[in-house]
């Protein structure tokens, strides 16, 4: 729940610095051993965010590069696969390279971009974003996008239940609380070293709404390279919290009757190092007159661009809010602190946390509908393709709502999962925003579908404290 994105201050990545240095190329090999790694996680994602790695030692980081490393696609999960198909072979992007010796001395992560026969696999997550960047910058733009990465310290009791990892953070508003933060401080500060080691630079550790739960934000940067960052951190707070015998959880809505877990996006255009989406003449804070009368400060591209959001909503959410516990968030009508912070209409307006989006300043937007479970290169891609439609469009959203307000004809975003992917099917655009083939959009939805009915062909508790003795 922060409110300001800082700049990112960032290491030049390995290929820009042999370019600035003018030295050879050098190997993944020679990166691993100057920075004292013995082992490589060679690591993607499925369509879930589910992270799949294989541990290759440094002896074998050549073959890697090579593209001798294959994964079995089925097998990984989610990935357009069938148990018949070649191997997906993980081609690993060097910039990437992150040592992580808080999780094992010696380790490092380096993403990888999986290829069948040669050819970038559409179907693979980070395939997908990077195809969208490509689309953007044909017409000369790059996205920037920070990350809100939200989670839950819990723990698994005997009965199969749930309790807050901290016994005593139980106050029904601990948002922001120092003493929650305090006794978790071996744990935060320990993500928090992780991160500013890594150069992401780690701004600010919270409590969050409710019991159990914590945000630590890191600066914006480049889309791919934040999509990558919050896979990473997923990672790297699932291992540390283990280590301290909890369980960080990026589950929507582990609780009933507390606020959800979101995962939300700030995002902005750019053109090299000209920022798109503020008005001309615009201040600092966003106050200008040449914004079309909104009040906010941005340009009629950023107008534009809001606009593509707001019309595809519904089919958006199907990547924002991608399982069937997403929309007991996203349907809560309130918590036991008084609000969701989750959107349920698809509205935009000035520095107010209760619309899909929010504009806090002139110079970015901050996309609110995202859960925890969202896979960040599908959310990040999938909302780009959203506003560029918006973009190609010149569309209008029309005047900014107030406060806690929505315009009359604004949609209201899905109830449930199997509402989601039905106004997938209906958005042509949409579907085809997953390397732009519609055939991998209904792959997914009808993987989604699935996913709703076997969790619809289970009996609840809710159903027998209902129905057992109503008749």
């Amino acid at each position: 729940m922060t409110s300001v994105a800082t700049p990112a201050v960032i290491a030049l990545p390995f290929a820009e610095e042999r370019e600035v240095s003018g030295a050879p190329a050098i190997s993944l090999a020679d990166i691993a051993k100057a920075h004292g790694v013995r082992f490589l996680l060679a690591t993607l994602v499925d369509m879930t965010g589910k992270p799949c790695a294989k541990l290759v030692p440094v002896e074998a980081a050549g073959e890697l590069e090579s593209g001798a490393m294959g994964f079995a696609g089925f097998a990984a999960g989610l990935m357009g696969q069938k148990p018949q198909d070649p191997d997906l072979i993980a081609v690993p992007d060097l910039d990437s390279f992150t040592p992580v010796p808080f999780i094992k001395e010696g380790l490092a992560i380096i993403h990888c971009d999986p290829h069948v026969n040669g050819t970038p696999w559409p179907y693979a997550p980070r395939v997908i974003l990077k195809n969208t960047l490509a689309r953007l910058a044909e017409k000369g733009m790059q996205a920037k996008v920070g990350a809100e990465v939200e989670y839950f310290l819990v723990k698994k009791n005997d009965d199969g239940t749930l309790s807050t990892a901290d016994a005593r953070d139980d106050s029904p508003r601990p948002c922001y609380d120092a003493r929650g933060v305090t006794r978790m401080y071996d744990h935060l500060t320990s993500i928090s070293e992780a991160m500013n080691g890594l150069g992401w630079g780690n701004y600010a550790n919270d409590h969050e709404d409710a019991a159990g739960q914590f945000e630590q934000n890191f600066n914006y940067a480049d889309a791919l390279t934040t999509a990558d960052r919050v896979v990473t951190l997923r990672y790297i707070l699932n291992i540390l919290a283990e280590q301290r015998g909890m369980t960080a959880t990026f589950m929507p809505k582990p609780f009933t009757d507390r606020t959800g877990t979101g995962l939300h996006f700030h995002l902005s255009l750019w053109s090299g190092a000209e920022a798109l989406f503020p008005a001309a003449g615009s201040g600092a804070e966003g106050k200008g007159n040449n914004d079309d009368g909104r009040g906010l400060g941005i340009s009629g591209l950023a107008c534009s661009f809001i606009a593509g959001i707001l019309d595809h909503a519904p089919a958006l959410q199907a990547f924002l809010a991608p399982t069937v516990n997403s929309y007991k968030r996203t349907g809560a009508t309130t918590s036991s602190s008084g609000a969701t912070w989750s959107p349920r209409k698809a509205s935009y307006g000035g520095n107010d946390r209760t619309h899909m989006i929010r504009v806090p300043d002139n110079k970015r937007i901050e996309l609110r509908s995202g859960d925890g479970s969202a896979n960040p290169y599908l959310a990040i891609a999938t909302a780009i393709s959203a506003g560029l439609d918006g973009v190609e469009k010149a569309a209008d959203p029309g005047a900014p709502s107030g406060p806690g307000e929505s315009r009359p004809d604004a949609h209201r975003l899905p109830a449930t999962l199997l509402h989601a992917v039905e106004a997938l099917r209906q958005d042509p655009v949409m579907l085809a925003s997953l390397s732009g083939n519609p055939e991998i959009g209904r792959y997914y939805a009808d993987a989604k579908e699935e996913e709703f009915l076997s969790w619809h062909n289970q009996v609840s508790d809710w159903e027998i404290r209902t129905y057992l003795t109503s008749i």
